[in-house]
């Protein structure tokens, strides 16, 4: 495997006498989908947030192209390439799709957001956020309104907003929450796409979702990674079985 975007080396949270995460120990190479799967409250989502700098851990590392940004804050993540994707920046809903991502664009160079001025009408901007929005789905919807769009349209919309920011990993905290069938094939449709572009750390509880998109899968429970491997291994590891998946693995 090639070298290590993201290298997690034990990582520890802990909430009072509860334990969140546990010497997590965790990578994810370049161009690779990397799925973290494990029942309610095995500490994802916790996880999820000391990568993005939103909570600080007790205890571990976290290195991000090679550089340590255990202590770096969100921003400073943002702008090294680590996004996850809701927390880039909240969706104006009264704007359309391009301004939203014309103004994404504009705040990677830094520029001050303190004052409006019609972004979408700079060329450049306007052909970035083009370019976004064709790639997440979106290149039919570039002049609705953010707020009119469907849930789905929404989370991919999220996810542009992303990659408005130039990241190299995307963090996903379940993408497709919320979504029907149909929504749900749009989302993992979009996530296929950003393989060529981008790296994944995906969380999600849709097991078909999971082991068709996860080059690799880590299994967390009571905070701790009890399990890394290729779907294949995983489908077949007993342990797994029995600690988490149970009949939920796709044959």
């Amino acid at each position: 495997m090639a070298e290590a975007l993201l290298r997690v080396d034990g990582l520890e949270k802990h909430f009072g006498g509860i334990v969140a995460t546990d010497g997590v120990t965790l990578e994810v190479a370049p161009g690779e989908i990397h799925a973290l799967i494990g029942p309610n409250g095995a500490g994802k989502t916790t996880l999820i947030a000391q990568l993005s700098g939103s909570l600080a851990p007790d205890a571990g590392r976290i290195l991000f192209g090679g550089a340590d940004i255990t202590a770096m804050p969100q921003h400073g993540r943002v702008r090294a390439g680590l996004a996850r994707s809701y927390q880039i920046t909240s969706i104006f809903r009264r704007f359309s799709v391009r301004d939203n991502l014309s103004l994404a664009v504009q705040a990677r160079s830094g520029s001050s957001l303190a004052f409006w001025r019609p972004v979408a009408a700079e060329t450049a901007l306007a052909e970035e956020a083009g370019r976004i929005a064709a790639q997440v789905g979106l290149g039919d919807r570039l002049d609705a309104a953010a707020g009119s769009l469907a849930h789905a349209e929404q989370r991919c919309l999220e996810v542009g907003l992303a990659l408005a920011t130039n990241a190299r990993l995307l963090l996903l905290d379940e993408p497709m929450a919320g979504m029907g069938p149909d929504e749900s094939q749009r989302m993992i449709g979009l996530i296929e796409r950003l393989r060529a572009t981008v790296s994944v750390l995906l969380v999600e509880h849709d097991m078909d979702a999971v082991f068709r998109l996860a080059d690799r899968i880590s299994v967390l429970v009571n905070g701790a990674i009890v399990a890394t491997g290729t779907p294949a291994e995983i489908r077949a590891d007993a342990d797994v079985r029995r600690a988490y998946l149970g009949d939920e693995v796709p044959t």
